[in-house]
């Protein structure tokens, strides 16, 4: 199945795509939206290369992938093309890196929003988008969610779509980022949790 076009009440999502390429480059441009994960912005061949690196993602499992994320006025369904205002990425990918079991079925949960759109619960709202589509549509047994502990706002994100604390551990950085030394932090929601809420 291709990945969709999600909608939420404010939110369209829409695949990620070549055309979304200087939305991203100018996402990953600020050192504030990237604080917590390099602590610096991204030079233009950064940004272009994660860009890159996403679109190749998005094709290792059906349906998943990257969201670009737009702010609609209409109700759900009222807009199909991207002509909101620019609100993020949404990340919805496999699971990969040597402190996760890689596998079709658990999927890693992320979200990089613009600046303006801090604080509106955007977030969230396109988080629980993608967990239904995680859990209802595509048949996902579990999503989990990294943060650095000390990224309090993204925590309260993974907190107030139903995810679960399951550890904090301690990678090893080159460079390490202020804060680096309370360690990462990982949640979870299972397909059971999810059937429960």
């Amino acid at each position: 199945m291709p990945q969709p076009t999600l909608h939420t009440d404010r939110l369209l999502l829409v695949p990620l795509a070549d055309r979304h390429l200087d939305l991203s480059v100018r996402l990953n441009s600020d050192p504030e939206v990237l604080h917590h994960l390099y602590g610096r912005a991204l030079g233009r061949d950064e940004a272009v290369a994660t860009h890159e690196r996403w679109l190749a993602r998005a094709d290792e499992v059906d349906s998943l992938g990257y969201w670009a994320a737009f702010a609609t006025a209409g109700p759900p369904g009222s807009a199909d093309g991207d002509d909101g205002t620019f609100v993020g990425v949404l990340m919805l990918p496999p699971t990969h890196g040597t402190d996760q079991l890689p596998g079709p079925h658990v999927a890693a949960l992320g979200y990089r929003l613009v600046r303006r759109s801090w604080g509106q619960g955007l977030a969230s709202e396109g988080a629980r988008a993608l967990l239904r589509h995680a859990f209802d549509t595509v048949g996902q047994h579990r999503v989990v969610a990294q943060t650095m502990a000390v990224h309090l706002t993204s925590r309260r994100v993974m907190e107030a779509v139903g995810m679960r604390y399951v550890r904090t551990y301690f990678p090893a950085w080159d460079d390490p980022l202020p804060g680096a030394d309370k360690g990462e932090v990982e949640y979870e929601l299972t397909r059971e949790m999810w059937v429960t809420r």
